[in-house]
């Protein structure tokens, strides 16, 4: 009777762990989360073959009259260079007003570039220092920002999927980009649900990770924290091993070329803003001392890689624009060689 009662026992032990542990499998709460997809999206039917995509900052659009921090000539001039290219894509890498706090900044920013809403580019702008400048309230301030680019409103970091193979993270340089904040969960989110078409994203922000450090120079032109734990991230993503991953940023009014951990860094910051001269150090791929560096860059599909090249502004001071391509390099696709380059 016991052995009978012991074999019972044992028959209902295991019955009970089979069904709790389908329980545990059919929960909701122990359920993988689900993938996270880009909050704007054009397909490939919508973009050009080969794609195009011009990627620039820190234009300080405001009052024509003010010309010693904006250079209005010129950034007019790269307004119009930058729609005769007809690209699929223009990722601004933020400081696009003086003073974010003045809705009248954002009124000329509307009006200098008319031209982009007339050809219909597709703007993916990301919030800058300057953007929260000029003595108003965050809140306003960010009001201000999204009166502009309505399609943002609630975001201050935000992703876009272009075709099958590009991917953009827009990132908020001014939040914290520190291991454990609520912005790097989204990207490692936005990274972890790429989908297995992609091979190359943008990251677009302000402050750049790695820079030209200048001796005495200002801390937040010589890479803060917040951004050196970026690239630490970014260094350790396993994604990296199957999608290039190209930096884009600003805040320095100059242009500068990297390759750190296998990822392109590049600071375009020449839109319009007074130009910073610097002292240029051997990791530097750009190695021309020429002054200043009014410009943009420009990104075309060329197969499974792409072409970059940095375009210049010859002559600043002259009545018309003549422009230069001075920078050109190639981004291999993740697994193939080191993306190369060359500056004439």
């Amino acid at each position: 009777m016991r052995r009978f009662q012991n074999r019972l026992f044992l028959i209902l032990l295991v019955a009970g762990s089979l069904l709790l542990g389908a329980a545990i499998k059919r929960s909701p709460t122990m359920s993988a989360a689900p993938p996270a997809s880009p909050d704007f999206r054009r397909s490939d039917s919508e973009l050009s073959h080969p794609l195009r995509i011009i990627a620039y900052g820190d234009m300080r659009f405001t009052d024509p009259t003010e010309t010693k921090a904006t250079n209005p000539k010129v950034r007019q001039w790269l307004v119009n260079q930058v729609a005769a290219e007809k690209p699929d894509a223009v990722l601004l890498s933020g400081d696009v007003p003086w003073h974010g706090s003045e809705a009248s900044d954002y009124d000329e920013f509307r009006r200098e570039t008319q031209i982009w809403r007339s050809d219909h580019l597709q703007i993916f702008p990301a919030l800058g220092n300057h953007e929260f400048s000029g003595g108003a309230s965050e809140q306003q301030c960010l009001e201000n920002w999204w009166s502009a680019f309505p399609e943002l409103r609630g975001r201050r970091w935000y992703s876009v999927q272009l075709g099958s193979s590009f991917y953009v993270l827009n990132l908020d340089s001014n939040s914290s980009l520190l291991p454990g904040s609520d912005q790097i969960a989204w990207m490692k989110a936005q990274l972890a649900s790429l989908p297995a078409t992609v091979r190359f994203v943008f990251f677009n922000l302000h402050h750049p990770p790695v820079v030209d450090v200048q001796e005495n120079g200002d801390p937040s032109h010589n890479g803060r924290p917040n951004e050196h734990a970026l690239a630490d991230i970014l260094a350790k993503a396993p994604e990296k091993s199957r999608a290039r991953f190209v930096v884009v940023a600003g805040h320095i009014h100059n242009y500068e070329r990297f390759m750190q951990d296998d990822i392109v860094y590049l600071v375009s910051g020449g839109g319009g803003a007074g130009p910073r001269p610097i002292i240029r150090g051997p990791a530097d791929l750009y190695p021309d001392t020429r002054f200043p560096n009014y410009h943009y860059l420009r990104f075309i599909e060329n197969g499974a890689d792409l072409a970059a090249t940095m375009v210049r502004v010859a002559d600043p001071d002259a009545a018309t624009p003549e422009w230069q391509e001075k920078d050109h390099f190639e981004i291999r696709a993740a697994g193939g060689s080191e993306p190369s380059g060359k500056s004439n």
